[in-house]
């Protein structure tokens, strides 16, 4: 896809293939940001104290997700010399993300607007796991892809 026809695809959902979150991935984000909570990177404790019956992932690692998410789905935007992470409109964490689960996303564009020097997406993300009724986490995100 390009950056110049990204407009062709308004609407249209792209899903990614299934990808597992493991406990390393997770106590790898756990040791890099400093949130090392139980719940993330103590497997024995949360399988006996937590609801979940095992470690989950941080909202944020779900979250940060989201970009290998979408370029697998979307693949490469290529005639933007660069892509930055503008922001978040909306984020939400409706259900956990346990260690060991698969993820996919759900991603669809929902606007390009012109900005000085490019175009700013506003991509609606939808983080699922395999066997959940509810997301993990669902997401606007604006990105611009500068020419």
């Amino acid at each position: 896809m390009t950056v110049d026809r990204l407009n062709d695809v308004i609407g249209r959902e792209m899903v990614s293939p299934w990808r597992e979150v493991t406990q390393e991935q997770v106590t790898a984000f756990a040791d890099i940001t400093g949130d090392r909570q139980w719940i993330h990177v103590d497997s024995d404790r949360a399988a006996r104290d937590s609801q979940y019956g095992g470690t989950i992932a941080h909202g944020f690692y779900t979250l940060a997700l989201a970009s290998r998410l979408l370029r697998d789905a979307a693949g490469a935007i290529d005639g933007a010399r660069m892509g930055v992470n503008y922001g978040l409109n909306k984020v939400r964490f409706p259900a956990p993300l346990p260690c060991g689960s698969r993820v996919r996303g759900r991603c669809t564009l929902l606007a390009v607007d012109d900005v000085d020097g490019g175009v700013q997406a506003t991509w609606r993300i939808v983080i699922e796991r395999d066997g959940s009724e509810k997301p993990c986490c669902a997401a606007e995100w604006l990105v611009r892809y500068y020419h």
